[in-house]
């Protein structure tokens, strides 16, 4: 089910951009932040265009405060194509579904943001093995990436379940 009443639409998906933009000003460890799981979320929950346009109007927005940077049109594009993942969970945005998708995404904005980081020129060699230098050295930033896109999709995917009612709540499974 997706939420379409315009203004709850409206007031949702303008407190998820609020959220993405500052959790991206404040302190955190590198490539941990709701952006994507946000993507997810609004191509899944609210009209399909929100899936793009929640992480554009995030990183458009804060990359104007922060600075603007080589690989912009690189992580923006990881982003807008996470986005439409979403669009794939709206029919049924089961735990293992939303789960594949976190992890799918998580692994396409290390592919296209280090494609950007070679790509733009200056920190590694313009052959083959210049660009595996370049995802080697990103493993790091991936694991950040990876934590935080589970951490933050898990919660809102969780909370939003929670509040619609939809988490069943189990009982264990037989004595002791």
């Amino acid at each position: 089910m997706t939420i379409s009443e315009p203004s709850r639409h409206g007031r949702l998906a303008a407190g998820l951009i609020v959220l993405g933009i500052l959790a991206r000003l404040v302190p955190h460890p590198w490539n941990a932040t709701p952006v994507m799981a946000i993507a997810l979320f609004g191509g899944t929950y609210l009209s399909k265009r929100w899936g793009v346009l929640l992480p554009l109007a995030i990183v458009g927005v804060s990359d104007l405060l922060i600075m603007w940077h080589r690989t912009a049109p690189f992580t923006w594009a990881a982003f807008a194509v996470t986005g439409t993942l979403g669009w794939w969970l709206r029919r049924h945005p089961s735990p293992g579904r939303i789960l594949c998708a976190s992890l799918i995404g998580s692994c396409l904005f290390f592919i296209i943001s280090n494609f950007g980081v070679w790509a733009s020129g200056g920190l590694y060699p313009p052959t083959a093995s210049g660009l595996w230098e370049c995802y080697l050295a990103g493993l790091p930033f991936f694991r950040n990436t990876v934590g935080g896109d589970l951490v933050y999709t898990a919660a809102l995917f969780g909370a939003y379940a929670a509040l619609r009612g939809g988490l069943p709540i189990r009982s264990p499974a037989g004595p002791g």
